[in-house]
């Protein structure tokens, strides 16, 4: 019988080539199936490919390897219920650094970054009860921009300190107070020095203002002083140095509840000014986020609660009190571990104010920082701020000025 004739290599590479595949895709379905791990063999397929391909990138490069396994940019998520957001009108212009307060069904939002070469000098108003923006009207030119201390006794705003102009430039010891019935502005005793993003509140008839970032922007400040207020005007020409707050810095709820003041939050450290830089360019330098709780009662000790369920700063103006309870939205945390990059909060914490305790309540639709929130009529909003990476926004992180509100049940 006639030998059978070879294969023309024509026919025999592609051949090879699917038998190769063939015995790839069963040792493949093998490898994923003896796997005792609760993750799909693709992802720790993806995950290994990942891994070799840094290794070999580090050795390319003459670097070391890149730390085995993956991390995901959500590591410091908190579990928490999923909520139903509704999107509202968005702000007339997006607002980073921007400052707010609530009177009535009005919330008045002040100054803030539109981006780090562009502040704003002016105040827009957005009406829970017919939920549009219905207002707007200009700061005093000599007004800072950002980073501010803000307080209200119900008709006059409080608007201290602050970072005047963009970039990072330094804080500025002016204060105004405007009259949002006339939308009059008149000046008070400015500051003993400048403070960048101070915690301040008026209690007791008296406006108080501490901690903060010194003039560099990053050095905390723990000062703490108290200027007597009335309608509007100040009661004194001076202002009066108080018991120090015991940790520093800026970017901290400061909240006045049941009599009682509390600063909740915060950071020590904050980016500065570029030396030399005739624009004063923003460069970083080394930040610590923390969780921290201080309340004053009597006027003459601090005491220290417990802390957030998580470090959390840039809260200033993302809080409201609904049921003897302080809600909080958003904010950043600790720095991403293998990153070192800011990582934003999407959780939403409730202070309960009779046991003195913290809890996770919900999640809003994406992680943001510096949101200005409101309640009314049984919702919560907040407007504006850093938000991060989302379906409608492929960029890492921008500054915004959309609105939301979730239906509130506490």
């Amino acid at each position: 019988m006639a030998a059978p004739k070879p294969l023309s290599p024509r026919l025999a590479v592609p051949l090879a080539i699917a038998l190769l595949l063939a015995l790839g895709l069963v040792a493949d379905f093998l490898w994923s199936s003896s796997s005792s791990s609760g993750t799909s063999g693709r992802g720790q397929l993806a995950s290994a490919s990942r891994t070799a391909t840094a290794k070999k990138s580090g050795r390319a490069r003459g670097k070391k390897p890149a730390a085995e396994g993956y991390l995901n940019a959500t590591y410091a998520d908190i579990p928490a219920p999923r909520w139903d957001w509704e999107e509202m009108p968005a702000a007339p212009v997006p607002r980073l650094d921007g400052y707010s307060v609530q009177i009535g069904d009005l919330l008045y939002v002040f100054a803030g970054y539109e981006n780090l070469d562009h502040v704003h000098s002016h105040v827009d108003v957005y009406n829970f009860t017919s939920n549009t923006w219905t207002g707007r009207f200009d700061m005093p030119k000599e007004m800072a921009n950002s980073h501010l201390g803000i307080a209200t006794d119900g008709r006059y705003i409080y608007a201290l300190t602050g970072q005047f102009g963009p970039q990072c430039r330094s804080p500025i010891n002016r204060n105004f107070v405007v009259d949002t019935v006339t939308k009059e502005w008149h000046e008070l005793p400015p500051l003993p020095v400048p403070r960048y993003a101070p915690a301040t509140q008026l209690w007791r008839g008296r406006l108080h203002v501490m901690g903060g970032g010194k003039e560099d922007r990053h050095e905390p400040g723990l000062e703490h002083w108290s200027l007597a207020v009335k309608d509007g005007k100040a009661l004194e020409n001076e202002w009066r140095t108080e018991i120090a707050i015991p940790r520093g810095g800026p970017h901290r709820a400061c909240i006045v509840a049941n009599d009682k003041l509390f600063v909740i939050g915060g950071q020590e450290g904050d980016f500065m000014a570029k030396p030399g830089s005739p624009i004063f360019k923003c460069v970083r330098r080394h930040e610590v986020v923390y969780g921290d709780v201080y309340m004053l009662d009597d006027g003459n000790k601090w005491k220290q609660l417990s802390p957030l369920p998580k470090p959390n700063s840039h809260i200033e103006c993302a809080w409201v009190i609904v049921n003897n309870s302080v809600i909080i939205v958003g904010g950043t945390t600790e720095k991403h571990p293998i990153t070192k990059k800011m990582i934003l909060v999407g959780e939403v914490f409730r202070f309960d104010l009779d046991t003195l305790t913290w809890s996770v309540i919900g999640r809003m639709p994406f992680r943001i920082k510096t949101a200005l929130a409101g309640y009314w009529d049984g919702w919560l909003y907040f407007t504006s701020g850093q938000r991060d990476r989302g379906p409608d926004n492929p960029a890492p992180k921008k500054v915004v000025g959309c609105t939301w509100r979730t239906k509130l049940h506490l």
